[in-house]
């Protein structure tokens, strides 16, 4: 169950109606969740609380996944998947399993790319990507070193549009976290302090 009320189809705008609709079909998604991936689908009717956010995080998501974009789609998918592995989203990752098959991304490095470092499955470039991705989200920096490897494979123009890509997924999984949505409801307090034995008297 998420943290925050869910928007009905019957209280929803024409306009997230609609956006419903690509979603949901002609179902209210509160009554009867589930998208055609298989997801719950509260990320939308959560989002749907404050409509215009909805339509910003839809339209730049969908941006960035659009044909044209400078960085290559194998690379952005192997870069999405790396910041749900180390952001440690459940939805991202599965959902972008099944995008990174899409744009063609083969079976042996998405069963490799939790270990991607030890395996020999990718490219140099790939690693340049994943190795940004992994300081960025883990670490909140791109090292020098990793840097420069990264400008032997990609355009400054793809760089940017990589740490674009790197930064909105971050921030989506942690909005799906922080309100237990989709597959990353089970967040709650991991790390807690066990109270010390009280001492004998």
């Amino acid at each position: 169950m998420g943290r925050l009320r869910q928007v009905s189809k019957a209280e929803a705008s024409p306009e997230i109606r609609e956006l419903y609709k690509q979603f949901f079909g002609e179902r209210d998604p509160v009554a009867e969740p589930g998208t055609a991936t298989g997801t719950p689908g509260d990320y939308w009717t959560t989002f749907a609380l404050v409509p215009d956010l909805l339509f910003q995080a839809r339209n730049s998501l969908m941006a960035l996944m659009g044909p044209g974009r400078v960085l290559k789609p194998k690379l952005r998918e192997l870069a999405i998947l790396r910041t749900g592995i180390v952001g440690d989203s459940r939805f991202e990752y599965s959902q972008h399993l099944k995008v990174a098959r899409m744009v063609g991304v083969p079976e042996e490095k998405l069963q490799a790319i939790k270990g991607w470092a030890t395996s020999d499955k990718f490219s140099a470039e790939e690693r340049a990507v994943m190795a940004a991705t992994d300081e960025l989200v883990g670490r909140n920096l791109v090292e020098d070193e990793t840097f420069a490897e990264l400008k032997k494979h990609l355009k400054d123009e793809a760089i940017m549009e990589l740490f674009y890509v790197i930064g909105l997924w971050r921030m989506h999984g942690m909005i799906v976290r922080a309100l237990h949505l989709e597959y990353d409801k089970d967040t709650t307090a991991r790390l807690k302090e066990i109270p010390a034995p009280v001492a004998q008297k």
